[in-house]
């Protein structure tokens, strides 16, 4: 069969929702369990525990970003810079 699609993952919904959402569930299931990129020690080892809060194994670190897959930028708010002795 000639483009035949692969849905991966998402075959556990079967014959329900349709091509096109299972294609797009598919898609963003495939990059939320891929491996993320710590902002802080930039090691491969971070996991998602909630929606948009997200864990490194490595250094511990717990941040927030998009719900998905880990935003490469990284917001700093004032109090943890003043937290830290350094103000911008």
């Amino acid at each position: 069969m000639v483009g035949e699609v692969k849905f991966g993952s998402v075959k556990r919904l079967g014959p329900r929702y349709g091509k096109t959402v299972k294609v797009k569930l598919g898609k963003i299931e495939s990059l939320q369990r891929g491996p993320h990129k710590c902002p802080y020690c930039h090691n491969h080892k971070v996991k998602r525990l909630a929606v948009g809060i997200w864990q490194c194994k490595k250094c511990n670190a717990k941040f927030t970003s998009k719900a998905y897959f880990v935003d490469k930028k990284i917001k700093i708010t004032e109090k943890e810079e003043i937290k830290n002795g350094s103000k911008v």
